[in-house]
């Protein structure tokens, strides 16, 4: 059976135009997600989003709040707390600002997208409730990029919680897409006393869901997935408590993730290092009657692109969880 790969139609002919020379790639803008985690009876569950069908990228498919880092969060400090701006710069194999920048962005998509904000009033606390029209009109002047995060921290007296992300891995889009990404994912608990809620415009539903149902229904065709997605829930899937896959993050592998286009025969296959399970075998010349991205032998039936997202997966808890 097909999973739920996110592959669009237009891929095969821009692979084929990156092995022949003819495509520039695109630099990747920086961004950054995070998988909210909240423990339950059953084990730690997922933040996850639907992206609306009329998105422009990965439309239907599943993620995790995220987006864009902001350049204005590169050029001055914001009240911090946890590890040092240097250290988060080691980890994340960039600059001090840039490191700060791709943290801000972490926990500020994480508060317009999902209403969940990883700052406190001081070191070791964090703000219970971020509901209220006051609230609203700053994460809504965030999302329009009138306010920086850096001046909203400073507006609400806040610092933000680093100590409560843990950078988990790194993906950068393939080359041969036009919208391109340097994205850092992080793991993070739901802080005690706030709840998630839609907050994103770019989403048309919002679910809790363990990493081992999400993946299921991925491998059953039923949820869209773009391969960063799937590949980190596999990962999440071993943790028994929110704390465990926390703990377990300072140790993983940040070398980023990019896929590569590479010309075998008369195939142009498509590959991500370290996850074989993506591998793709693209015709290096069109086939006839449109069949562009036919499976070949060691490829699978999911190579004919993203299979329908049901109305409702199997097994998820939606709507405002606390």
């Amino acid at each position: 059976m097909a999973n739920g790969q996110w592959y669009p139609p237009e891929w095969p002919d821009r692979i084929r135009a990156l092995a022949d020379g003819s495509l520039t790639p695109v630099p990747p803008r920086r961004a950054a997600t995070v998988m909210l985690l909240k423990d339950t009876g059953d084990g730690p569950v997922v933040h996850m989003l639907r992206r609306r069908a009329s998105m422009a990228f990965a439309a239907g498919a599943y993620a995790y709040p995220g987006g864009g880092v902001d350049p204005r969060d590169d050029e001055r400090h914001v009240g911090w707390a946890g590890p040092a701006r240097a250290w988060w710069a080691r980890r994340l194999g960039v600059g001090e600002a840039e490191a700060q920048a791709i943290v801000c962005a972490a926990v500020r998509e994480t508060y317009e997208e999902a209403g969940v904000l990883l700052a406190g009033p001081a070191p070791d606390a964090v703000v219970g409730d971020t509901t209220g029209p006051d609230w609203e009109a700053d994460r809504a002047a965030l999302v329009a990029r009138e306010l920086s995060f850096a001046e909203f921290l400073d507006r609400r007296g806040l610092v933000l919680r680093s100590d409560l992300l843990g950078a988990w891995t790194r993906w950068i889009t393939p080359e041969f897409e036009s919208r391109r990404y340097d994205t850092w994912f992080f793991v993070a608990a739901l802080p005690s006393g706030q709840r998630t809620r839609n907050a994103s415009t770019e989403a048309d539903r919002t679910v809790w869901i363990r990493p081992a149902e999400a993946a299921a229904s991925y491998d059953a065709g039923e949820l869209l997935m773009m391969p960063p997605t799937i590949a980190t829930l596999r990962q999440l899937m071993p943790y028994g408590a929110a704390a465990e896959a926390l703990a377990a993050a300072p140790g993983r592998d940040m070398t980023p993730v990019l896929a590569t286009a590479r010309l075998v025969g008369d195939e142009v296959v498509l590959s991500w290092p370290g996850h074989d399970e993506f591998t793709r075998h693209v015709p290096a010349h069109p086939r006839p009657q449109g069949d562009l991205a036919g499976p070949s032998p060691e490829s699978g039936p999911s190579d004919r692109g993203p299979q329908p997202v049901p109305t409702r997966p199997a097994d998820v808890l939606e709507g405002p969880s606390a």
